[in-house]
């Protein structure tokens, strides 16, 4: 199991770019900005009009990327954990690109066999389950094999030895020291991310965390939404004129309020940021306001799980060292498994001597 949530956990690093290379038809006709979010969610309206809940739009991350919407409640999935349905959105043409649902198209099949493996919530909790025995394990190899600081750096030099056993050996020693600290990280925050309510359950402990249900509701009577996306985006921006745009929420029919996610120098992740500002859908008034370079300790830490899980926070080096750490679990399995037939065999050849 260990090598393939490692080597799934690798492919996606980059499951975004990789998405868009095997099926470039998704990309952006040119590298024009969004123009109008309202018009996005016009069309998603006029596409799909029988889906009258909260669509979450993503704004591209890249130039010639395309709009990525969510519909997180299709009836035809109710019965999965996470299954939104998945919208690709030209923002120069806006015309739709893509209409998949997570897990039925490779990337996402990839991402859900990494989460939990294929089989939902159990899935996912057997995938947390492994984190935590990976974790102690990683701990207790680390306790045995141990050198001492004397000898540490002559263990650690980069040397493999003429003789194909010693170089397996030498192989096995050295993937593991030197991915042990990324590994031991990956295993904690895997854990952390397949756990999320006992996560919260022990940071609770130490640290109050952000909730929005504290928020407090708008008590228009009118069903009809009479501030646009764009207005919403405006009005949001006051509050943080420096800020990028990456994500607008509708109410949808639950009457919720408009949500706009900006992100802040600063912020480890810049694709699932915290900086958010909620708006009365009705008379445009500030609801609430979350800023992502304020937060708690406690939120703190929520906040830095999942782009250390996947090496964004320190860029394309972080992404392209937990891209590497990936793999090692594998060298680590082939090796011992090479090392233990070794053993065996020499222990055959003392035996038949005697």
């Amino acid at each position: 199991m260990w090598v393939l949530v490692g080597l799934t956990g690798s492919i996606l690093v980059f499951y975004l770019q990789l998405d868009l290379w095997i099926n470039p038809e998704i990309a952006a006709a040119s590298s024009q900005p969004v123009a109008s979010q309202q018009a996005v969610f016009d069309v998603l309206d006029e596409t799909y009009p029988n889906r009258h809940a909260s669509w979450r739009i993503e704004q591209p991350l890249h130039p010639g990327w395309p709009i990525m919407a969510r519909y997180y409640t299709p009836v035809e999935k109710a019965h999965l954990q996470f299954a939104p349905l998945m919208v690709t959105v030209d923002p120069a043409t806006l015309t739709v690109s893509s209409e998949r649902f997570w897990g039925e198209f490779l990337m996402t099949w990839v991402y859900n066999l990494h989460y939990n493996l294929l089989l939902d919530k159990i899935g996912k909790t057997l995938i947390g389950i492994f984190g935590l025995v990976s974790l102690l394990s990683l701990l207790s190899g680390i306790i045995l094999w141990w050198p001492g600081w004397h000898k540490l750096r002559t263990v650690l030099s980069w040397r493999l030895r003429s003789s194909t056993a010693k170089k397996v050996f030498d192989l096995h020693i050295l993937s593991g020291s030197y991915g042990f600290i990324l590994l031991l990280m990956l295993s904690l925050t895997g854990a952390a991310l397949a756990f999320p309510t006992q996560t919260h359950q022990i940071l609770k402990q130490f640290s109050t965390l952000y909730s929005s249900k504290s928020h407090p509701q708008h008590t228009s009577s009118s069903d009809s939404v009479s501030i646009t996306a764009d207005e919403a985006v405006l009005l949001a921006q006051k509050e943080y004129p420096e800020a990028e745009l990456r994500w607008v929420e509708s109410p949808g029919n639950n009457k919720d309020n408009w949500r706009v996610v900006f992100y802040q120098a600063g912020e480890p992740s810049r694709r699932f940021s915290r900086t958010q500002v909620w708006i009365n859908p009705h008379d445009g008034k500030v609801i609430a306001v979350r800023d992502g370079l304020a937060e708690t300790a406690g939120d703190v830490v929520l906040n830095w799980l999942h782009p250390l899980h996947n090496g964004e926070v320190f860029g394309l080096t972080g992404r392209l060292l937990v891209f590497m750490s990936g793999f090692v679990p594998l060298i680590l399995f082939v090796t011992g498994v090479m090392r233990w037939q070794q053993k065996r065999r020499a222990k055959q050849r003392i035996a038949r001597r005697h």
